[in-house]
């Protein structure tokens, strides 16, 4: 039975989750996930999705092109739909459509898995427009996690590519952008809350700051995801150390952590150290895709039917999200029906339409992935030691932010920004200012 110490201590670390700001009061704009309404506009690799388009629009009459798109009540091969933010696509009637395919973008499907869409708004259910219109290369978004009844896996994940806001569990979370209007410009952030942390812990906090602390310190709550703030200054700095790091290993080193926060000899790039870095030790299939993924703990190894890698440490292939593997998740991507729910890829459909062999580019996708989970997990105990550490200490709960007047949050903070500096092709080739 614990004792009267042990009790107190986990009396505070519960009433500083009661007390932690709710993430969606920290970043109060968000956005529902991309509702695709077709599996086959997503891929794992581009060449999939040239193919799809292809036999979409060779299709040889109108039922069977029908047939191919499968429509719904939000996308008909007649409906009539504007271009999506930043994508030079065409806006005419799909049950017309010809020529060459829209250029495939890479975005984050789920937290981890890295894939293609086609940008076509003619193809997607509900794209999320107001995404598009932020993105650019300051932008970084945060994925909650979707509430679920046993919590498993980081509360958030922060991505340089536009995400999906998938969960491998099936079940929704939201897109929180760190900026809300294109160019890194206005902070997604409660009005005051840089101000007042600046105040209290007696150095600057910037908008990256608050995402590296975020990342590091947000826990599940029965409320949805939460973020416990510090007041101690060296807790502070330590925390968004923590966060710029797990920042760098999910954005696959595209977000820069500042000087000396990157492991030595780590080239930018997330890499094991020395000869822990994953290698291909038996060649996988040369012609077919691998029926079956499986892991050996005494040898550290994937095993891809008669494909092998290794070391894989135990921390990447028990790594979950969703409170899926997410290893097995990826791969089933690839090799076989999807793990998340979606449509099966029946015989004749374009889902159906995937590479007959094993590109060489997945085992290079598939190392790195391999490489980011075994090195986020090995940060897992750090995150569960700063949770302690800001539970026993000093904290701004919500009635501190109440009294500086960061909350309640005004509404407008929750709705995007009016953004009138471009246009944007409208259906059938108009034009309208947004």
């Amino acid at each position: 039975m614990p004792g009267s110490a042990e009790l107190v201590r986990e009396g505070l670390r519960v009433t500083a989750k009661q007390d932690a700001p709710r993430l969606s009061d920290l970043m109060p704009w968000s956005v529902a996930p991309l509702r695709l309404g077709r599996s086959w506009v997503r891929a794992p690799d581009p060449g999939t999705l040239r193919a799809r388009w292809r036999a979409l629009v060779d299709a040889e009459d109108a039922a069977d092109r029908e047939r191919l798109f499968r429509p719904s009540r939000a996308r008909t091969l007649y409906s009539a739909v504007g271009q999506l933010p930043g994508q030079a696509t065409p806006t005419g009637r799909l049950y017309r459509a010809g020529g060459p395919c829209p250029e495939p973008v890479r975005i984050l499907h789920g937290p981890f898995d890295q894939q293609w869409l086609l940008p076509d708004h003619r193809l997607i259910d509900s794209a999320r427009p107001e995404l598009w219109r932020v993105a650019g290369e300051r932008q970084l978004y945060v994925v909650e996690s979707a509430p679920l009844p046993q919590p498993c896996g980081p509360p958030v994940v922060c991505s340089a590519l536009l995400p999906d806001g998938r969960s491998p569990a099936g079940r929704p979370g939201r897109i929180h952008p760190l900026y809300r209007r294109p160019g890194g410009a206005e902070p997604n952030l409660a009005p005051g809350l840089l101000d007042l942390l600046t105040r209290r812990l007696g150095r600057p906090v910037g908008p990256g700051d608050l995402l590296a602390w975020a990342t590091a310190g947000a826990r599940h709550s029965p409320d949805g995801v939460v973020v416990p703030l510090t007041s101690d200054p060296e807790l502070w700095e330590r925390g968004v150390a923590l966060g710029e790091r797990l920042m760098w290993l999910t954005t696959r080193g595209a977000h820069v952590p500042g000087p000396g926060r990157l492991p030595p000899g780590s080239g930018g790039r997330p890499r094991m150290p020395g000869g822990r870095r994953p290698y291909v030790r038996a060649a996988l299939p040369a012609r077919g895709m691998p029926r079956s993924l499986g892991y050996d703990p005494e040898g550290e190894a994937l095993l891809l039917d008669g494909g092998r890698i290794s070391p894989v440490p135990a921390g990447a292939w028990e790594f979950r999200a969703g409170g899926v593997r997410v290893l097995e998740a990826w791969f089933a991507q690839r090799a076989g029906v999807p793990a998340d729910g979606a449509e099966a890829a029946e015989a004749g459909s374009l889902a159906a339409l995937r590479p007959a062999d094993w590109p060489q580019q997945w085992t290079s996708e598939l190392l790195e992935l391999v490489t980011v989970l075994a090195l986020l997990a090995e940060l897992e105990p750090r995150r569960t030691e700063l949770s302690s550490l800001v539970a026993d200490g000093p904290r701004l709960g919500d009635a501190v932010l109440r009294a500086a007047g960061v909350l309640p949050v005004p509404s407008a903070a929750r709705r995007p920004a009016s953004v009138l500096d471009h246009q944007e092709e409208g259906p059938e080739g108009q034009f309208a200012l947004l």
